[in-house]
């Protein structure tokens, strides 16, 4: 859901972000700020660097892949056939895990909290951005109703971007009917950025599956996003992302869906962990 700022009337017109004094940040990418945790390769990259590397995608009609990271990711990627390729296809890496940046420092890595990237954190800049440029954004994944309902909300809030979702629920194998007729209402409305949420790793094999018959626009798997726009699940406080206790809120909100990954998986990432500390150790000695 949307957080408003204290007093602000969530029903009249969104913030004009314009106004709001915003601290300077890089428009060039340094050779740091890629780094490797538990083996994979990350960006170290503030939501506003994000929104930055959407718009010129956008205004360059080329295809762009924004995908994220956290420990799930981290998990599935060792076990599941066939993510790792998007991965590989991705032009920038999110750090969606406060814990993460936190041990990224402990290893020498330039990380800081505003490293932390995902929809939730840039959500009001991407929409307000949407707004005033007037994009098609189209949201594939959720329940039936779901994105649609969605769509209808932020169409509302942003007049002038054009909002589309459609239902996950459909037989997502190359080839199908369910996925031809998808890939058709995808060319049909031609966005202008293509979120796909159907969840780590259908998502992400969705989207490698069917990379070559997407369009030349920026493509990014944001899990439950318009779940959250459609009012279906509640989002954590953001300063809960901040202090990274998020995991918590999901869980005791969901634990049986979310008990394993927060308390089971990253228990299998502790190999990866001390690799990535004798790396370290190894590089302060030279």
């Amino acid at each position: 859901m949307y957080h408003a700022p204290s007093g602000f009337d969530p029903s009249g017109p969104p913030p004009d972000r314009r106004r709001r004094i915003r601290a300077p940040f890089r428009q060039t990418r340094r050779p740091d700020e890629r780094i490797t945790l538990l083996g994979e390769p990350i960006d170290l990259v503030r939501p506003e660097e994000v929104l930055l590397h959407l718009e010129r995608s956008v205004d360059a009609g080329v295809q762009s892949i924004v995908a994220n990271h956290n420990l799930h990711s981290l998990y599935l990627i060792r076990r599941t056939p066939g993510m790792r390729r998007l991965y590989e296809a991705a032009d920038l890496i999110e750090l969606d895990s406060t814990p993460l940046i936190h041990f990224a420092r402990l290893l020498g890595h330039p990380a800081r909290p505003q490293h932390r990237c995902t929809y939730l954190d840039w959500r009001d800049h991407f929409w307000s951005l949407a707004d005033r440029k007037g994009w098609r954004v189209l949201y594939v994944g959720g329940a039936d109703g779901v994105a649609e309902e969605a769509a209808r909300r932020l169409a509302a809030r942003y007049p002038g971007a054009m909002v589309k979702g459609l239902s996950g629920y459909f037989d997502a194998t190359p080839g199908s009917l369910g996925n031809t007729a998808v890939l058709a209402a995808v060319r049909d409305f031609a966005p202008h950025v293509l979120f796909v949420g159907m969840g780590m790793p259908r998502q992400e094999l969705w989207i490698a599956d069917n990379l070559a018959s997407l369009p030349a626009v920026p493509i990014l798997p944001v899990g439950a996003a318009f779940d959250y726009e459609a009012g279906v699940q509640k989002a954590a406080p953001r300063w809960m992302g901040r202090l990274g206790v998020e995991w918590l809120f999901r869980l005791f909100a969901d634990p049986k869906r979310l008990f394993a990954r927060y308390c089971i998986e990253p228990w299998f990432l502790i190999g990866p962990a001390l690799g990535d500390v004798r790396a370290a150790m190894r590089r302060r000695k030279r």
